[in-house]
C-alpha cells in the first residue's frame, strides 16, 4: 500500500542526492530509508533509481513517480494549510519554549496561532533547551523554539529571531565606564548557565574559542535564578539587555563592556522534519512573525 513515508522518503532522495542525506533530513536510518523505496518498487514492480550509476538516478518510470509523489505532498500541504486556517478541524499542538522567550513574546505567538487557527488547542511547556530537543526527537512535543546550535540539523530549522546578550553585575562590583578585555572577564566571579542551557553551551564555547578559561563561577539553569545571583553581587553574568534594560535604567544593574563583546544569539523553531507538510510549519511561520525579544512581562510599566 502506498504511503505517505514512501512518498517522502523518494521526495527527499531526489531532492537531497542521496539515501544518507535524506534519512538525515527524515530523522531516520538509512536501512529505513532504503526499505521504503524497495516497499515502492515491489508495490509498482519496476525499479524507481538505476542502480548501475553511484548517485540517486531515477529510472524513467521513477521519475514519473517522483513526479506525482511531489504533486501528492504539495497536495496534502495544502489540504492540512486549508483545513486548519477554517474553524472545521479541532487539531492540538503542543510548543515548548525556554525561559526567556516565555518571559517575553509567548503570549504573543498563543494569540497568533489563535487567531489563525481558532479550533487549534494550545499547549505550551517551558523546559531547558536540552529537555525540548529530547521531547521533539521523541516525538513527544510537536514545535520547539530554543537557541540555535550545531545540533539543529536533523530537524526543519526556522530562524525567528536573535538575542543581544551583555555582560552585566551589581554597580559596586564594577562602574562600567571602560571597556575591558575579554579575557578579563575571569577577574570577576561568573555566574553561567549551565550545559542543558543553549545561551550557555554557546557562551561557553565562546569563551573557549577567545582562550578563556574561568576559574571562579557559579552555575544556575533558571534564568530568574541568574538574574537574582547577578542583582545580589555574586558574579558577572550575560543577560539579555534589551528585556533587562530597565534594571540597567533603574541602577540595579550595570553593563560590563568588553572587547570583543558577547555575540548575538540566535533562536530557532524546530520541528521534526517528517513532519514538514504540518501545522507546525505554519507556526514557526507565525513564530517568525511574532518574536520580540525586547519585551519583558515582569518589567514594571508606567502610568
Amino acid at each position: 500500500m502506498l504511503t505517505f513515508k514512501q512518498m517522502e522518503a523518494l521526495y527527499w532522495i531526489v531532492q537531497l542526492g542521496s539515501f544518507e542525506q535524506a534519512a538525515s533530513k527524515l530523522n531516520a536510518s538509512q536501512s529505513a530509508i532504503s526499505k521504503r523505496i524497495q516497499e515502492l518498487e515491489t508495490s509498482f514492480d519496476f525499479q524507481v533509481f538505476d542502480r548501475r550509476h553511484r548517485t540517486a538516478r531515477l529510472t524513467e518510470k521513477g521519475s514519473e513517480l517522483f513526479d506525482y509523489a511531489k504533486e501528492l505532498l504539495e497536495r496534502r500541504d495544502a489540504i492540512i494549510d486549508r483545513v486548519s486556517s477554517k474553524e472545521v478541524l479541532v487539531r492540538r499542538i503542543r510548543v515548548g519554549v525556554t525561559e526567556l522567550t516565555a518571559l517575553t513574546w509567548l503570549p504573543r505567538l498563543i494569540a497568533a496561532i489563535r487567531e489563525s487557527y481558532p479550533k487549534v488547542l494550545v499547549e505550551a511547556e517551558v523546559e531547558s533547551t536540552a529537555e525540548l530537543r529530547e521531547r521533539l526527537t521523541a516525538d513527544t512535543i510537536d514545535l520547539v523554539i530554543v537557541p540555535q546550535s550545531v545540533f539543529t540539523e536533523r530537524f526543519t530549522v526556522t530562524k525567528v529571531g536573535a538575542v543581544e546578550n551583555a555582560w552585566m553585575c551589581a554597580p559596586a562590583l564594577h562602574p562600567g565606564r571602560s571597556v575591558i578585555p575579554l579575557e578579563d572577564i575571569i577577574e570577576f566571579p561568573l555566574i553561567f548557565q549551565g550545559n542543558v542551557s543553549g545561551t550557555g553551551q554557546v557562551y561557553t564555547q565562546f569563551l573557549s574559542e577567545n582562550s578563556v578559561n574561568p576559574t571562579r563561577f557559579l552555575v544556575s539553569n533558571n534564568l530568574i535564578a541568574q538574574v537574582g545571583l547577578t542583582v545580589s553581587g555574586l558574579g558577572v553574568s550575560y543577560l539579555p539587555a534589551h528585556c533587562l534594560g530597565y534594571l540597567v535604567d533603574a541602577g540595579v544593574l550595570q553593563i560590563l563592556r568588553t572587547r570583543p563583546a558577547l555575540p548575538p544569539v540566535q533562536y530557532v523553531a524546530l520541528y521534526r522534519s517528517e513532519h514538514q507538510f504540518s501545522l507546525s510549519s505554519q507556526v514557526a511561520r507565525l513564530a517568525k512573525e511574532v518574536c520580540d525579544f525586547k519585551a519583558n512581562l515582569l518589567a514594571p510599566t508606567l502610568t
